[in-house]
């Protein structure tokens, strides 16, 4: 009995220490983060234990988890929701109810998830866009763009898309994969909600299930010696300003240890900072939503710099106490302030510019 109690004792101490994760003081609302970072941390682990364990695979168990959030299309007395397709593309289309005698701005989103799972059937997603439509009276096209990841390189290089183009929004986005030692991956390692070697894992299942691939990136010793003309894009010691460099010392990643290539790793079509310049200034009008508690935060910050030298017109919010994924608690059970503090912002700057 004794013994049995020992290694009950055990195991609740390293589990308690595996989810434990210090808030910083400027963040509201503290117990409800702890909460949900809790809550991340322990379905993380569930699903590690079972990949590991043969019984399913990480990103089937956290997309079983994350279904049991899914909504309905239902309409309400200022939008009409319906569920379709699109070549194919599952959407949910949202159109608002009261007339209009000149043509409606119109929203496509695609939600967040890591590019392995999520659903704009999501509750906060399905909220967010409900907002948008009603409070900018456009029709909001949600898209469920990891389940189709073959439409994405289509859809940026079609010139019949490119020209109706107004503008983009970017919240929270993972922008590069070249370089996983930035400042906001060593300050963030063990982050809110999203840690660096989950945020690795999530991005290596994108491109490859070798197992290979997130043990180098780890070490940041992914990358081919073909890949050396791209890094200058990716430099935080020039892109990002003082402030989020701190103490932290740049140095190069260590080119041509991994025994494969991946092609993937270097395309600008899913990765956006490694596009040139040449194709940088051709962009529209951009908003660009960073956090300072996000492991991905450098990336929209030096992709806010890139723009704005080749003269792209950008508008940059950074939520000081902001954590990544904010914008996916602000519904029931959380309600999480800074969630809808986002969207109010996104909604609010797409208003004044689309």
């Amino acid at each position: 009995m004794g013994f049995k109690a020992l290694c009950f004792g055990l195991f609740c101490v390293s589990f308690l220490s595996y989810i434990y994760t210090p808030i910083p003081d400027n963040i509201e609302e503290t117990w409800k983060v702890m909460a949900l970072d809790a809550a991340a941390k322990t379905c993380t682990l569930v699903a590690l234990c079972l990949e590991n364990m043969g019984v399913m695979r990480y990103e089937e168990f956290i997309s079983m988890i994350i279904s049991l959030d899914y909504t309905q299309p239902f309409s309400d007395e200022h939008v009409t929701v319906t569920d379709t397709d699109f070549v194919d593309i599952p959407v949910r289309l949202y159109l608002p109810k009261r007339k209009s005698e000149a043509p409606r701005r119109a929203v496509i989103y695609f939600h967040g998830g890591g590019f392995c799972f999520g659903s704009f059937k999501q509750r906060a997603f399905d909220f967010l866009n409900r907002c948008t439509a009603s409070k900018l009276d456009a029709v909001v096209v949600g898209m469920d763009l990891c389940l189709t990841g073959h439409h994405i390189f289509q859809v940026q290089i079609d010139p019949e898309v490119k020209h109706k183009l107004k503008l983009q929004a970017l919240l929270y986005p993972g922008l590069q994969v070249i370089d996983t030692s930035l400042p906001s991956h060593q300050d963030n390692e063990h982050g809110i909600v999203l840690t660096r070697d989950i945020a690795i894992k999530l991005v290596s299942l994108f491109f490859t299930k070798d197992e290979a691939l997130p043990q180098a990136m780890r070490k940041n010793q992914h990358m081919p010696l073909e890949s050396r003309h791209l890094f200058r894009f990716v430099n935080w010691s020039v892109l990002l300003p003082d402030k989020y460099r701190k103490d932290h010392m740049y140095t190069e990643p260590e080119l041509g240890r991994s025994a494969y290539s991946l092609p993937a790793l270097m395309d600008h079509r899913a990765l956006p900072l490694l596009a040139d310049d040449a194709r940088l200034q051709h962009l529209p009008r951009t908003y660009i939503l960073t956090c300072q508690y996000d492991v991905l935060r450098d990336d929209g910050i030096m992709y806010v710099t890139r723009l704005q030298n080749v003269g792209v017109q950008v508008f940059h919010d950074h939520v000081e106490d902001g954590i990544h994924g904010a914008l996916s608690y602000m519904t029931s059970p959380l309600y999480l302030q800074q969630g809808l503090r986002i969207k109010d912002m996104y909604i609010s700057w797409l208003d004044k510019n689309l």
